[in-house]
Parts: structure tokens; C-alpha cells; sequence
């Protein structure tokens, strides 16, 4: 095996400009790959983090034919029991008027427990004025999303009026504003749970509970717990398909133009490690006549591509890595940044596993591929091979 190494090596120095080509298309191919599985993988967890992490796992609603959960304070205790829980949050929400002198937008007002309420969608982080927690000691205010605020051309501190049919009309005072990037910044609305139920005229109920998991994944399994005890539970893979839709299509469409990139890629080699077997025919009739067995030559040139393999991966990988953390300086433009969620640089993630399963197949592709130019090779016959040299 040593010699054959040896030999492997000797090839690939010999023909300097067909191996640079040859690691230069792998190298290539594997730094688009890196770049794009980096993309993909910081795009996947900001989607998460946009989405699934600013969303209740679990929406619990009211039994089948009635409008409320008036056992509220027993339900959430028994959900929180539940393997797996991490935080509960009830909830009054509804549609509601909000006026503010000669502005008017309709928009959801949604009561809840601040301390709660903070702990599934994190909205406190979103804060951009304000205070989330000011919810929870003082009456009759309310904490609304930047677009809304600026349609309504309400600032902090303000009153609006707020009115609907069946309801009791309030004036809230605006003590906070937030901004997700999302169109929540116009559609939703936070008040206490005590203000929420005194506006929609309703005595110490909810008509949902939020439910935060460790694991997300898990949301399912939970939701058919909860539906046990005769509530509606949903997890968010039922009421946001889209989300697993879109990260399904598109690590789909991208495995199959990466495995594209890197198959042409390792026929280049193949092509390469053709015209080595042509160039290589007399020394090859040699070490057939010097005795090396059939099997020799064949592990000759598929160490060949193997090598040229290793070499491009790891140098396509490098350069990929440092591609990846360049783009990952972008900065997103600012009227940019609210169309694509809030994101202000371009999400890069690479990941140690990544490249070594993206070495690893290509090594091992590289190797497969080598097979036909080692077969070719070895079926020479060493007389006329020597004679052609």
C-alpha cells in the first residue's frame, strides 16, 4: 500500500496544472457549498427565532360550544403539570376600535398577565419605548406596535379611546411601543387581563391559553395531553404549516443543486484522471511487468481521486468559511430590514458538523468516481502499454 501511495502522490505532482484544475473545480463547488449550507442553516434558525420562538407551542381554546375558559387558573395549573411545560399564559383577546383624534384603525386587543405573556413571545425584547411590565401596575393602559402608532400619530403617554360593539369603551393610556418587523406592529395590541375583561363586559375568564415547551418539537404530543381534559389544543405546527413548508422546500431544492455542484464537480475528476491514464500508459505496462497486481493499479488511481479530493474539500471549505463569515458583516439596509423580519445582518451559521459532512462526502465521492479510471487503467494490457511508451 505504501508504494501505491507513493506512486498516487508522484502522479499528482508529475501533472501540476491538470491537479490544480482538478482541486481548483472541487474547491469551487465545495466553497459554494459551505457558503449556501451556512445561508441556509442561520436562515432556518432566524425563521425559528422570528416565528416559532415568538409564538405560543400550544394554543389552548375554549370546550367545544362555548365562547370562554372559566376554570382558567385550574387549567393552566394542570398544564403546567404536564412533562415538557415551561410557561402558561391566559389570556382575553378580541377585536376592538382604537381612535385617537381624527385616526382611527381597528386592531386586536389582547389581555394578559405581562410576567407570563413575556415569557412565550418575548416581547420585552421588542420593546422600543416604554415599558412591557408598566402593564401590570397600572389600569387602563395599553402597549401598541410601532406601524400602528405611527398611523394613529399616537406617542407614549398618550390616551386612546377604545370602543367596539357589545364592549364597554375605555381611554388608554400608551405607556410602551414595540417593533417586531412583523405586521403584529399593527394588528395586535397588549393590555392587562383586568383591563381586557372589563372592556369586553366579562367576569374573571379567557378565551385561550398560551403554552410555551422546552421542545418545541414535541408541541403535538403535548396538545393531545391537553385535549384529555376536554379543551381545544392545537401546536404550532397545525396553526403554521407555512413555516415547516418553507423550510421544507427550500432544504430540498438546496441538497439537490449542492449534490448537482458536487458531482460535476468529481467528474472533472474523473475526466482528469482519464487523461492521466492515457498519459500514464507506458508506466503503466512497466509496473504491471514489474509484477504489480491488477488491484495495485486500481488503488493507484483511486488514491489518486481521493487525494485530489481531499484537497479540493478542504481547501473549498476554507475558503468557504471565510466567505461565509464575510457576508455575514453585511449589514442589512434599514428599509430592508422590516420587509425581511427585523434582520439587520445577513444570518450566518456554520457549523463544525457541517464541514466535516461535507469533507467526508466529498472525499468519499471523490473516491466512488475514481473507480472507473482505476478499472480503465487496470485493464491495460502491459505489453502493448509498454510498446506505446
Amino acid at each position: 500500500m505504501h508504494y501505491e501511495l507513493f506512486i498516487a502522490f508522484r502522479q499528482i505532482r508529475a501533472r501540476k496544472f491538470q491537479t490544480l484544475l482538478s482541486v481548483g473545480a472541487i474547491a469551487l463547488a465545495v466553497m459554494v457549498l459551505t457558503v449556501s449550507q451556512a445561508l441556509m442553516v442561520g436562515f432556518t434558525g432566524e425563521l425559528y427565532n422570528t416565528t416559532v420562538n415568538k409564538l405560543p407551542h400550544v394554543s389552548v381554546s375554549p370546550q367545544e360550544g362555548e365562547d370562554y375558559i372559566y376554570l382558567y387558573r385550574t387549567l393552566t395549573e394542570r398544564i403546567s403539570s404536564i412533562e415538557g411545560v415551561s410557561t402558561v399564559s391566559p389570556f382575553l383577546t378580541g377585536q376592538a376600535s382604537f381612535r385617537f383624534k381624527d385616526n382611527s384603525l381597528n386592531s386586536e386587543l389582547r389581555g394578559i398577565i405581562p410576567s407570563q405573556e413575556n415569557e412565550i413571545s418575548s416581547i420585552e425584547e421588542d420593546m422600543v419605548e416604554g415599558n412591557f411590565r408598566e402593564l401590570e401596575f397600572s389600569r387602563n393602559t395599553v402597549v401598541i406596535g410601532s406601524r400602528l402608532a405611527d398611523k394613529l400619530e399616537v406617542n407614549l403617554g398618550d390616551s386612546v379611546s377604545v370602543s367596539f360593539p357589545n364592549a364597554n369603551p375605555l381611554s388608554l393610556r400608551v405607556v410602551g411601543i414595540f417593533h417586531t418587523g412583523s405586521p403584529l406592529d399593527e394588528s395586535l395590541t397588549y393590555t392587562s387581563l383586568d383591563t381586557a375583561q372589563e372592556f369586553y363586559d366579562v367576569t374573571d375568564v379567557v378565551n385561550g391559553i398560551s403554552v410555551r415547551l422546552r421542545d418545541f418539537d414535541q408541541d403535538r404530543k403535548v396538545a393531545a395531553e391537553i385535549e384529555e381534559t376536554g379543551y381545544r389544543a392545537r401546536g404550532w405546527t397545525e396553526t403554521n404549516p407555512a413555516i415547516l413548508r418553507t423550510i421544507a422546500i427550500e432544504s430540498t431544492s438546496n441538497n439537490v443543486i449542492y449534490g448537482l455542484i458536487i458531482i460535476i464537480a468529481s467528474f472533472g475528476v474523473v475526466s482528469t484522471l482519464n487523461l492521466s491514464v492515457i498519459g500514464a500508459t507506458g508506466q503503466i505496462g512497466m509496473l504491471r511487468a514489474m509484477g504489480a497486481s491488477v488491484s495495485s493499479i486500481q488503488r493507484i488511481f483511486i488514491l489518486q481521486s481521493g487525494i485530489l479530493g481531499l484537497m479540493g474539500a478542504l481547501a473549498g471549505t476554507f475558503a468557504g468559511v471565510l466567505v461565509a463569515l464575510a457576508i455575514g458583516q453585511y449589514e442589512v439596509p434599514a428599509a430592508s430590514s422590516d420587509v425581511y423580519g427585523g434582520i439587520t445582518f445577513i444570518p450566518i451559521v456554520v457549523r463544525p458538523q457541517d464541514i466535516v459532512v461535507i469533507i467526508v462526502a466529498v472525499f468519499l465521492l471523490n473516491l466512488i468516481t475514481g473507480i472507473y479510471p482505476a478499472r480503465q487503467a487496470a485493464k491495460l494490457d502491459p505489453v502493448k502499454a509498454i510498446s506505446t511508451r
